[in-house]
């Protein structure tokens, strides 16, 4: 049966490649992102257009009516808007941080929100959070963006037992590495924020790391997240998480059986 699905972050990577894959397969898809001039090529799939930034009340408010008023429901949510801004906690200022968590769990929960009386209504529904490996470990100068991940994973943990009764699924997605703008966007604001201070030494090496990181043969093409999320979609009974991309279930394995100390210094040898 086809489904109404709203997928937020549609503009670049696994938005992008998420809301081709799923309007392709006959589901009709609204994709979601601040600046609609970088998803244009998203009509010729049949991609539905929203401007919506996941920080402002009245564009999510907006948005969700948008859709109700053509469809009548939302069927699936992919909150999937997020990004990762590096440098160590001493130097990243707070203000940077909190606007991490309002793009990262903050605008996940609003939008959530807003989606959850159609769906207990309908008895029906699937709420998909696209988290991160860095939902179930840390590194160094990803102490904001791992705390916001953490966060999605507990929230949906939460929000799973809640939801249950009203029919509707909650999964985590867990992507490994993946070719995206990501690497990049962290890349640039470590270099930036603690490239000169008295934390340049390790981040630096945590910039060449991330620089491999971007030409790794390792790294899944979007696509490969793109598919679980409609793998999750279509289950009749989805998992609670799904652990793609490359690398994904080796690292959480190695973190799952290492001690803290012994993880951290997996990590840091590979900095180099």
């Amino acid at each position: 049966m086809a489904k109404v699905i709203l997928i937020t972050g549609a503009s670049a990577g696994i938005g992008k490649a998420a809301a081709k894959l799923l309007a392709s397969n006959g589901h009709t898809v609204y994709g979601a992102a601040r600046r609609l001039d970088k998803m244009q090529d998203l009509k010729a799939a049949g991609v539905k257009l929203l401007e919506m930034d996941v920080t402002v009340e009245e564009s999510m408010v907006k948005g969700v009516q948008e859709i109700l008023r053509n469809e009548k429901r939302i069927d699936v949510l992919v909150n999937n808007a997020g990004y990762g801004s590096y440098g160590a906690l001493e130097e990243v200022p707070i203000s940077e941080a909190k606007y991490q968590f309002e793009v990262n769990i903050f605008g996940l929960a609003r939008l959530t929100q807003l989606v959850l009386p159609g769906m207990r209504e309908q008895r029906s529904g699937t709420i998909i959070n696209v988290s991160s490996i860095g939902g179930k470990l840390g590194e160094p100068h990803g102490v904001w963006y791992h705390a916001t991940k953490f966060a999605v994973e507990g929230l949906s943990d939460s929000l799973r037992m809640e939801l249950g009764q009203f029919g509707i699924d909650v999964v985590v997605i867990e992507p490994g590495a993946i070719k995206t703008e990501w690497a990049g966007i962290a890349r640039e604001n470590l270099k930036k924020v603690s490239g000169s201070g008295p934390y340049k030494d390790l981040a630096l090496k945590h910039v060449n790391l991330l620089e491999r990181a971007d030409t790794n043969t390792m790294a899944d093409e979007p696509i490969v997240v793109a598919r679980a999320i409609e793998k999750a979609i279509l289950a009749k009974r989805p998992k609670t998480r799904y652990a793609v991309g490359g690398g994904a279930k080796p690292i959480l394995f190695i973190r799952s059986i290492l001690s803290d100390r012994m993880f951290d210094r997996f990590f840091l040898s590979m900095m180099r």
